[in-house]
């Protein structure tokens, strides 16, 4: 029951992302002990599309079977998608004719979203899950895309404040809790996800009442938060934040690719967009960071989550 239940949640977001039965899926999320996976590739039977369960790697073969097999829905991370449509093989990604993208497994922004669907010339749509609770599906994006709707009848969320524990009303920002209502095999109650969101349960514009929570902004765990990144222009999404403590305190710089008009330009533009990015960071973190501007291209890809923190420090 827990796996059919499982592929139940992810077939309903799929359904939302207007996947069906006539849709050819790419799967390109990790088959191994990552639930993203076989989430998908479940979720993919139970609306009766075909799947292509070619998980990560082999980046230039994923465009290839894309247009040999005529692909219609890419699943991926964000990261990987647009590394994918980046890859200089004489393919115009926007030829490929998709109509939908499905992304997740880690953090993005609008920018981020644009990027993806301007490079495809496609929707993307989020896809919210977490290995505790079953996997994909908890929540998904409808085509209105003004937040992920949740399977309320398989999953009861709350937002809480994470330093008090008390639970927070509509659209107020803390962390996310989920119970879930049909898990057999290990029922988890209240499992605190760490995921910074908010709740809603105003009627969405595609006509569903259940409630939908905001993309994921950041973790109540976490140390290091940069938003605002890619607001300021002539910067692509791709970014490494380098942790170091050459003294008593730490130390932060950001590299960020710069874009191939701007890395041209000359260095008082370059200089500029790096103060620029600074202060952006400064004013949504209150953390001061050395913002270093690189070539197109220059910092790694990942086929799976990026690796976005480099910790350099010597804590023991």
């Amino acid at each position: 029951k827990d796996l059919d239940t499982w592929a139940e949640t992810t077939a309903r977001g799929l359904g939302m992302m207007g996947v069906g039965e006539n849709d050819i899926i790419q799967n390109t999320h990790g088959y191994g002990l990552f639930t993203g996976g076989f989430g998908v590739h479940y979720g993919s039977h139970k609306v009766g599309a075909t799947i292509v369960p070619i998980s990560t790697g082999q980046t230039r073969r994923q465009i290839e079977i894309m247009k040999d097999f005529g692909v219609t829905c890419l699943i991926a991370t964000p990261s990987y998608g647009i590394h994918l449509a980046e890859v200089d093989d004489g393919i115009n990604p926007r030829d490929m004719n998709l109509k939908a993208i499905g992304f997740g497994a880690e953090m993005w922004s609008e920018e981020i979203r644009q990027k993806l669907e301007n490079l495809f010339g496609a929707p993307a749509y989020n896809i919210y899950g977490l290995t505790e609770l079953m996997g994909p599906g908890v929540g998904v994006e409808c085509s209105a895309q003004k937040g992920l709707h949740i399977a309320e009848d398989i999953y009861y969320p709350e937002i809480i404040d994470s330093t008090t524990g008390k639970t927070l009303g509509e659209n107020q920002k803390g962390e996310l809790v989920l119970t879930n209502l049909e898990r057999e095999g290990m029922p988890i109650i209240r499992f605190r996800t760490k995921d910074l969101t908010s709740l809603t349960y105003e009627p969405c514009e595609c006509g569903r009442t259940s409630a939908r929570m905001s993309r994921i902004t950041g973790r109540a765990d976490d140390m290091i938060k940069v938003k605002a990144l890619l607001k300021v222009g002539d910067v692509e999404p791709h970014y490494l934040i380098i942790v170091t403590r050459p003294g008593t305190l730490d130390q932060i710089e950001v590299k960020v690719e710069a874009s191939k008009n701007l890395f041209f330009d000359g260095v008082k533009e370059m200089v500029d967009i790096q103060s620029k990015i600074a202060k952006s960071i400064e004013n949504e973190t209150g953390i001061r960071v050395k913002v270093t501007l690189v070539e197109p291209k220059s910092l790694p890809r990942y086929e799976g989550k990026a690796k976005r923190v480099i910790d350099k420090r010597n804590l023991h």
